[in-house]
């Protein structure tokens, strides 16, 4: 287990709480299973709690760290690895994830994340979905549910539709808040996300997909006809078989990609010179 270097006080402006819960990390462990060979990522390794099980695991990793004072520490914790560690001083939400990419081997991402900035770096991460097998991630527990949320629930919406039509959501465990340092005021969870080889469910448009789930929950109380309208119009919306009076949170996955559908076929017309 890590522990905190003397003098080394965690840092809110990166959203550092760093895990320090044995069995906490014992068991996140066994749920990615680090294997011999594996390709894995880790985001924020923080003071190398999980890195040095995953080490050990895949006898190789890549790390991704925001905070420069806390390299020359995992460089001396985990000098035995020297030629196996590869630390990137960069911020994830920026990382070229590609760039790792160098063989046959999919990536395998693994990262305590800082709640302050989950969401965006969920996006920015699916946007390499077919480079990557899974997604292990360390989250304020809102966010998983989210992630996870089903249709009519009160924390369906954006984030949870997307990761959705990339992945499937495993909502996997809690984390309560003493299993840090220092205690963050707010519970946390691991979830898995798993990319699709083949999507079950494909839209004309990953983009048009994109922005018009975005436009759908731009205000989450009023119904697809205002919401929409500045993308398709409430016949649209009929023609592709749901009612335009109700609420986004109401609609299927499949249903978005339908009204996405529509929403391409409409621009497809209106740019069509003949």
């Amino acid at each position: 287990m890590a522990k905190k270097p003397a003098g080394h006080q965690a840092r809110k402006r990166f959203g550092q709480n760093f895990l320090q819960d044995p069995g906490v990390i014992a068991r996140i462990v066994r749920s990615i299973a680090p294997k011999p060979g594996e390709r894995l990522v880790e985001i924020g390794p923080g003071l190398g709690a999980l890195t040095e099980p995953l080490l050990e695991g895949a006898g190789e990793l890549d790390v991704v760290e925001l905070d420069r004072d806390l390299i020359p520490i995992l460089r001396t914790q985990f000098f035995r690895y020297e030629d196996n560690l590869r630390i990137h001083h960069a911020d994830a939400l920026q990382f070229d994830f590609g760039s790792l990419k160098h063989d046959q081997r999919p990536l395998r991402v693994v990262g305590n994340l800082p709640y302050n900035i989950s969401t965006p770096l969920i996006f920015h991460l699916l946007s390499y979905s077919n480079l990557i097998s899974d997604m292990h991630f360390m989250l304020q527990k809102e966010v998983v549910e989210r992630l996870a949320a089903q249709p009519g629930e009160s924390a369906y919406g954006r984030l949870g539709i997307m990761a959705q039509y990339r992945c499937r959501v495993d909502n996997l465990f809690l984390v309560p808040p003493e299993a840090f340092d220092p205690r963050p005021k707010v519970d946390s969870a691991i979830v898995r996300l798993q990319p699709y080889a083949e999507l079950p469910l494909r839209a004309a448009d990953d983009d048009d997909l994109a922005t018009l789930v975005r436009t759908a929950f731009g205000q989450r109380r009023k119904t697809l006809r205002n919401n929409l309208k500045p993308l398709i119009d409430a016949e649209q919306i009929e023609a592709a078989g749901i009612d335009p009076g109700i609420r986004p949170e109401r609609l299927t996955l499949a249903e978005f990609i339908a009204l996405a559908d529509r929403y391409t076929a409409v621009k497809a017309e209106e740019t069509d010179p003949s």
